[in-house]
């Protein structure tokens, strides 16, 4: 059975579910806001979270996404982080669209969720984009934040440079505070991948080919991690309905740093396409 509690929002109108989902290779952890009052019929907006995040580091997000939209909102943490089990397998030059066939079919499965949104932060983004490919029917909208949409030399400079700032154990150590014991493998995941040469030729059009769905892609001006080259791309989708926004005064995590802006840009884009 989910552990249920109530979210602390005005009038207590959503409450939270934990639950453990199973997989072919593991146990994901997941949370989702429900709030008190939604349609039966309301898609659930599923996050996907950045190559260091989890569960716990969308904060406050997914409850204020859920509040603001009136939909379900599911976080769950990838396998390898957070309170999900460890990942088995290495990452490889398709691990955007293995997550949106394996984890997203058992997420789905075990939730009972049918229609679904799409939401993506950092390489999240071509996971959401990859999930609405995989789910052509059932994916209604994408939404992508600060994503990547090719291995730009800026995100390079940028995971370089991380690397260098992770080589220290204190970071690797405030990392386990969300991770735990996998927090070097989070890390190493994410530079080895990015970093490697057989990858500095992904780019994210073939997954985005197989969408037909609205996309929204968001971005900071200040992004450390990408210029608005990124978003110009994704919101250039097969489907002719993507819309771009690039965020001032923001930089790589606009739900965290533009909060208000992200959740009525999002809430407009979704009242626009008649969600």
């Amino acid at each position: 059975m989910p552990a249920l509690q109530s979210c602390n929002l005005k009038a207590d109108r959503v409450v939270v579910e934990d639950h453990r989902i199973q997989t072919g290779h593991g146990a994901l952890h997941a949370r989702l806001w429900r709030p008190k009052k939604t349609r039966s019929e309301a898609p659930t907006i599923i996050l996907f979270h950045d190559s260091l995040g989890s569960v716990e580091l969308w904060r406050s997000f997914p409850a204020e996404l859920a509040e603001a939209t009136g939909y379900p909102v599911l976080a769950y943490d990838r396998l390898g982080f957070g309170a999900s089990d460890a990942n088995p397998r290495e990452l490889d030059a398709n691990f955007m669209r293995d997550e949106a066939q394996t984890a997203i079919p058992a997420l789905r499965s075990q939730l009972g969720i049918s229609r679904f949104i799409a939401f993506g932060h950092s390489v999240g983004g071509a996971m959401a984009v990859a999930s609405a490919a995989a789910f052509p029917q059932d994916c209604v909208a994408v939404i992508t934040e600060a994503a990547q949409a090719f291995v730009e030399d800026r995100t390079a400079a940028g995971v370089r440079e991380a690397k260098v700032q992770f080589a220290d154990p204190a970071q690797i150590e405030r990392l386990a505070r969300y991770h735990g014991d996998k927090a070097r493998w989070v890390v190493d995941a994410w530079t080895g991948t990015w970093l490697a040469p057989w990858f500095a030729g992904w780019t994210i059009e073939s997954l985005l080919a197989g969408g037909r769905c609205p996309v929204l892609a968001l971005h900071g001006d200040s992004d450390e991690f990408g210029s608005e080259e990124h978003p110009r791309r994704i919101s250039a989708a097969p489907s002719g309905k993507g819309e771009m926004l690039m965020i001032a005064k923001c930089g790589h995590v606009p739900h965290r740093e533009q909060p208000q802006i992200v959740l009525k840009a999002v809430s407009g884009f979704l009242a626009r396409g008649g969600l």
